[in-house]
């Protein structure tokens, strides 16, 4: 096992670290001065980090490729507020020499737990298409397994081992309770299109070493994997309803919401609407909760950047947890003072105190 994981970063930083980690991007760049330098991205189950060899370049650049596992020293600080690491000497290691699990990050929670729940869920939607239609995906021996072990995505959120069955089930728990507030809303459509929404991230994202793209998930991404996925299980069911296969279509292909986002339409019925906003939803909260997790040990009530909120994140723990030793602190001060005070006034027993008053007060002041 490795001796030391990236969530510890905060109590190695501006030491020398040895350990081992799998790259998950690997870029030849050019110096100032013509000079090539690698710059990497490392990753274990804990997070990623950057990475950057400006010497002995030459004999590390053809040594590994990406997704290989390498043995590094090197040097962990700070740079903009983020920790990087400069390599100083690696050796690539051979699978035998690694254990995979100290490498993908994986759900804290059950997994069959989540299994259950989500079986349940489908379990609960009245219309017989809807629900042979997504009990047929389940009930896919192949299909079954990846989506209890895919990532929801590569980076952005939920990017662990059951990330996508975590993300799914946390979506059902929302579409159930805002549908009972919109009566208007079709659950089993909305249900039926939480469970279809990622489903091609199966086939779209590889995780057995790193998360990466597989080549087909590059040249045709989730949602035309989804079509094609939605498509092959509607043709086994006799009866489908055309316009219900036309509303889960574009469930899958407008729930980014926007152009710019990758959606080729724009949610255009009430369950598509509320769909994206509820998947987006989700989708930012888990990167704001693994953002707060992998920077627990920094003191700062602030975060690092957050690249895929776009913004720095404050955790409200944090900062109330501050403001409350801040009062805790004063009243404790306040009360060493009236102590030290009492013990002045009080005097010895032989008169007044130094600071007992010659003469009474009157009763005006």
């Amino acid at each position: 096992m490795k001796d030391f994981f990236l969530s510890e970063c905060a109590r190695f930083e501006n030491k020398v670290i040895v350990s081992s980690f799998v790259v998950t991007t690997k870029q030849v760049k050019p110096k100032k001065s013509g000079e090539p330098y690698l710059a990497l991205t490392l990753a274990d189950r804990c997070g990623q980090i950057e990475a950057k060899m400006w010497d002995n370049v030459e004999d590390a650049i053809d040594a590994f490729e990406q997704e290989d596992f390498l043995k590094i020293k090197g040097l962990l600080n700070k740079y903009k507020n983020r920790f990087q690491l400069t390599i100083h000497k690696l050796r690539k290691l051979g699978d035998s020499e690694v254990d995979f699990a100290d490498y993908l990050p994986k759900t804290t929670k059950n997994v069959d737990d989540l299994w259950r729940t989500l079986e349940d869920f489908v379990s609960s939607v009245r219309d017989p298409h809807l629900k042979a239609l997504l009990q047929s995906f389940i009930a896919d021996p192949e299909i079954a397994v990846a989506y209890r072990n895919a990532p929801a995505a590569k980076t952005l959120h939920h990017a662990y081992i059951g990330g996508l069955l975590d993300h799914v089930v946390s979506l059902f728990r929302s579409c159930d309770l805002l549908s009972r507030n919109y009566p208007q809303v079709n659950r089993d459509l909305l249900i039926a299109g939480a469970f279809l929404h990622d489903i091609g991230k199966i086939h779209e994202l590889s995780y057995k070493r790193s998360f990466a793209y597989t080549s087909r998930g590059q040249l045709l991404g989730h949602m035309i994997i989804e079509l094609e996925m939605l498509q092959a299980k509607i043709a086994q069911i006799q009866g489908f309803p055309d316009e219900l296969k036309t509303l889960l279509e574009h469930l899958i292909i407008s729930h980014h919401g926007e152009y710019e986002f990758g959606s080729p339409k724009l949610p255009m019925f009430p369950e598509a609407l509320m769909l994206h906003y509820l998947d987006d939803l989700d989708s930012k909260m888990e990167s704001m909760r693994a953002h707060f997790e992998r920077e627990a040990e920094n003191e700062s009530t602030w975060t690092s950047y957050n690249a895929s909120l776009g913004r720095t994140l404050l955790n409200t723990a944090k900062f109330l947890k501050k403001k409350e030793e801040t009062i805790a602190a004063a009243a404790a001060a306040a009360s060493t003072a009236e102590s030290a005070i009492s013990l002045k006034t009080s005097g010895n027993g032989d008169g007044a105190s130094e600071f007992e008053p010659a003469l009474p007060l009157s009763e005006d002041l």
